[in-house]
């Protein structure tokens, strides 16, 4: 999909991490089982829990135990969930087929870039470590950085001031409509990534992003013929 003209130049490209630039699907799904296999329960198929990794573990309980955040229950299997996911962090996460070539366009082309994620820093951190991108990404925020996490702005915002870039020099790329709704409210352009999760409400279609795309290597394309 073709997407408008920038009305500023780009000068960061800011990037959801789950689902956008790492596939983390497998290690969030596996901790799930390990869950429900020590509870002698069947596990969930893959396909299942796959589109509710954007809804971190309020996503995968509720697929897994039929359990919500309201519910008592809630709190403690949510520490489970998490001490399990830390333990296997990186034992499958990997960045999807052309993540990298597309970080290395970026640097080459002169543009820094920078990861915004729900994914709370405990694992934020860790996790752009193991992909060697700790002291390359010009910041990294996490869920907890600022106290709001997206669709609020002030994680996308955050990221733009450790960079040193206005946000309206900032392009902001996810997998989630939430994704959309905080680039806007931020003031930056915004691309949707079909490639992600994609949750489970409206179409990506009907998110309003700037632009859509299937592959990594399109966005680089498109950032390149619109730099000014």
């Amino acid at each position: 999909m073709n997407g408008k003209v920038f009305a500023q130049p780009v000068r960061t490209v800011l990037f959801d991490l789950d689902g956008t630039l790492v596939d983390s699907a497998p290690d969030l799904a596996g901790a799930t089982n390990d869950m429900l296999a020590a509870r002698g329960l069947p596990a969930v198929p893959f396909e299942r829990l796959r589109p509710m990794v954007g809804a971190g573990a309020r996503g995968m309980m509720g697929v897994a135990f039929g359990v919500t955040p309201q519910e008592a229950a809630f709190a403690e299997l949510r520490t489970e969930f998490f001490d399990r996911y830390e333990a296997r962090l990186l034992q499958a996460t990997q960045p999807f087929e052309g993540v990298a070539e597309l970080l290395a366009g970026l640097t080459a082309a002169g543009l820094s870039w920078g990861i915004v994620t729900n994914k709370i820093e405990r694992f934020a951190l860790p996790l752009a470590r193991g992909m060697g991108w700790e002291g390359v990404a010009a910041a990294v925020i996490g869920g907890d950085t600022t106290g709001h996490a997206k669709p609020h702005p002030a994680p996308l915002l955050e990221a733009a001031r450790r960079s040193g870039v206005a946000p309206e020099h900032c392009v902001y790329v996810g997998d989630d409509a939430r994704d959309i709704q905080a680039g806007k409210a931020a003031g930056m352009p915004t691309v949707a990534v079909r490639w992600g999760y994609l949750g489970q409400g409206e179409p990506i279609e009907a998110w309003g992003a700037d632009a859509i795309f299937d592959r990594p290597s399109q966005l680089l394309d498109w950032l390149s013929e619109r730099r000014c």
